[in-house]
């Protein structure tokens, strides 16, 4: 008797496909964005690097010391730009793609969630360009020798820029994480109060490695930080027990069903 295994490979190839087409889609957007910012690439650097600009001692200004730097920074930036742009498309698509795997109240709490760490992400950013940089430039604009030049280079700058934005657009994201830690139940409520202590100092030490040895800008990394784990922890405490109540009435549903 032979298998007919066309049935069983129809599924996954499927999927690879609907991957594929999502991923086109997601590159597609990324590129149309691009190519309606690139005419404003050097605008937009003008822009990015404003916090340090206003802070540089008159007569001097930013650099290139590579012959191709006056175009490929602002190419960078542009196609950064595009990407963080475009990001709630990018994460639709994601979710298109898993969502019909997802149990109903599942989805009622997932897209929030994706909501959610659309928004922490570009709250961080935000955050890091209007706050955290002007006086993280005042702090190295000052602190050197009275007889050097502060002229940064523009693409150390960008990539100065671009990890900061990373930095904050992800520690952003704690409370979303935190969420999603205690719905899988890899840890409870009670347990990441009973950490607290660990949780803020490490987010001290996390300060001081991402950004200038001054009490003051760790702080502005380190107290939001917290204060995301302790709304995470607040929201967490909610979300599980919605989700608890909510399971409850699709177990004895499908006990009936059977």
């Amino acid at each position: 008797m032979s298998v007919d295994h066309s049935d069983q490979e129809q599924p996954l190839i499927a999927h690879l496909v609907e991957l594929r087409q999502r991923l086109l889609y997601s590159v597609l957007a990324i590129l149309v964005i691009f190519l309606g910012l690139f005419y404003f690439a050097n605008d937009l650097y003008t822009w990015i690097s404003a916090p340090l600009t206003a802070l540089l001692p008159e007569g001097t200004s930013m650099i290139a010391t590579d012959v191709t730097s006056p175009f490929f920074a602002p190419f960078k930036l542009t196609l950064v730009a595009s990407a963080f742009i475009a990001m709630p498309f990018l994460l639709h698509q994601a979710w298109s793609f898993i969502a019909p795997g997802l149990y109903k109240h599942e989805k009622r709490l997932a897209i929030p969630l994706l909501i959610s760490s659309i928004l922490l992400f570009y709250m961080g950013i935000a955050f890091a360009y209007f706050v955290v940089f002007p006086i993280i430039f005042g702090f190295f604009t000052s602190v050197g020798p009275e007889n050097i030049a502060v002229m940064t280079d523009i693409s150390s700058y960008l990539n100065f820029v671009l990890k900061l934005f990373f930095a904050f657009g992800i520690v952003f994201e704690i409370p979303v994480a935190t969420l999603l830690l205690l719905w899988s139940g890899v840890v409870t409520v009670k347990g990441l109060k009973q950490k607290r202590a660990y949780v803020v100092v490490g987010c001290f030490v996390l300060g001081m490695l991402l950004t200038p040895p001054d009490i003051i800008s760790q702080s502005l990394l380190a107290v939001p930080m917290w204060l995301l784990f302790e709304l995470g922890i607040l929201l967490g405490a909610i979300l599980v027990r919605k989700s608890s109540e909510l399971e409850d009435e699709v177990e004895p549903a499908s006990d009936h069903d059977k």
